[in-house]
């Protein structure tokens, strides 16, 4: 979810809408339990999943070859079968670069993406400024993609961008026909198909089909460690071996090949190893939770039931209610629920979101239903 806008507040007293930053870091210090995702992973913890791994998957690397970078980059490649991995320090990074490579390669500059793809809402056109390429935003944004959306294509492509799932719309996902065919549609025009795979792991329950089956329809895969996985920081692209050996020199050029990158290597193979396994059992925790929710007035859950570990919110109420009942919840219960609200398109109505993670295990439905409507009006 985008940051909300703050606005500048009086020191001597909270806004009755607005938690800024520091008052998000004290309320935080003084909780000990956290609602959403994995929770608050201290240094220490990281340091703890690091001990989980063997010996000979902690070594270093150098410039980004051997060591634990090597070590995931394999696994992660034969997990996704793809014939080449390159991991990379950010997501931003990984995904300018693919898409630039797929430009040049075809003499395209316009690449298609959902109006609420990362690249667009939060990167500051780096793909146009830096890159040169041309942004051609497709179809609804409060609705997933569709083949009649890239049917109205009069352009020529040089690739399109597909998320999965998409975060802003709640993470939903599209049936997997419907995927096939806009994937088909797009090839046979001569455009790449590149995925923002961020949180790719947690697609696999609902298409219940191997992350290989799905990274096997893109021409390029990104995929982070730390969304979903709790590792540190970094990402990886995988695609065909000429691609990812072209964008190993693109991450030179970045600025992304640092002296030593093992540290978010190994948190993220940590990762990797503990949570990805338990992604069932998030998505079956995100829905007993949402089924908890349904009888609660003044809620609606976005998608319902939850394609993923991921949902969305809208509740009636306002943003001084919802800042209002975490303040309570995070002095009074010591939990840690959400930093604020969005807008939606319908006035009196707000959007949070809940990512299933570690934390949220600790809670039942019930509960987690209790913090919700200490965010409604009394």
């Amino acid at each position: 979810m985008a940051r909300i806008a703050e606005q500048p507040t009086d020191t001597t007293a909270p806004s009755t809408e607005i938690i800024s930053d520091d008052e998000r870091r004290a309320l935080q210090e003084g909780c000990d339990r956290w609602l959403r995702g994995n929770g608050r992973l201290s240094a220490a913890d990281a340091l703890a999943q690091l001990a989980t791994l063997p010996s000979e998957d902690l070594t270093s690397d150098e410039y980004g070859e051997g060591g634990a970078v090597a070590v995931l980059e394999t696994e992660v490649r034969a997990l996704l079968g793809k014939p080449a991995a390159v991991f990379m320090p950010s997501g931003t990074m990984a995904q300018q670069i693919a898409l630039r490579i797929h430009a040049d390669r075809r003499g395209r500059r316009v690449v298609a993406f959902h109006p609420t793809c990362h690249l667009e809402l939060h990167e500051d056109k780096a793909y146009q400024r830096l890159h040169g390429l041309v942004g051609r935003p497709l179809g609804d944004g409060r609705e997933l993609l569709t083949l009649a959306d890239l049917e109205a294509v009069r352009e020529p492509l040089a690739a399109l961008l597909v998320e999965l799932p998409q975060r802003e719309i709640g993470g939903r996902l599209p049936a997997w026909d419907d995927l096939v065919a806009q994937i088909a549609y797009v090839r046979e025009r001569g455009a790449a198909v590149h995925l923002d795979g961020a949180r790719l792991w947690e697609s696999g329950p609902f298409y219940d089909r191997p992350l290989s089956d799905i990274a096997g329809l893109f021409d390029s895969v990104y995929v982070s460690f730390y969304k979903g996985l709790g590792g540190l920081a970094g990402s990886m692209l995988l695609g065909e071996e000429d691609v990812v050996a072209e964008a190993r020199a693109w991450r030179q050029r970045h600025g992304g090949t640092l002296y030593q990158l093992w540290p978010y290597a190994a948190a993220g193979l940590a990762g990797l190893r503990l949570r990805l396994p338990r992604m069932g059992a998030y998505v079956a925790h995100a829905q007993a939770i949402a089924a908890a929710l349904t009888g609660v007035e003044g809620v609606q859950v976005v998608p319902d039931p939850p394609q993923t570990p991921m949902m969305h919110l809208h509740l009636r109420t306002s943003a001084a209610t919802v800042t209002a009942g975490v303040r309570r919840m995070a002095t009074e219960e010591r939990l840690w629920t959400w930093g604020g609200s969005s807008p939606t398109d319908t006035p009196g109505t707000r959007r949070v979101e809940l990512y299933v993670g570690d934390a949220t295990l600790a809670f039942t439905p019930a509960e987690v239903a209790a913090a919700v409507r200490a965010l409604l009006p009394a």
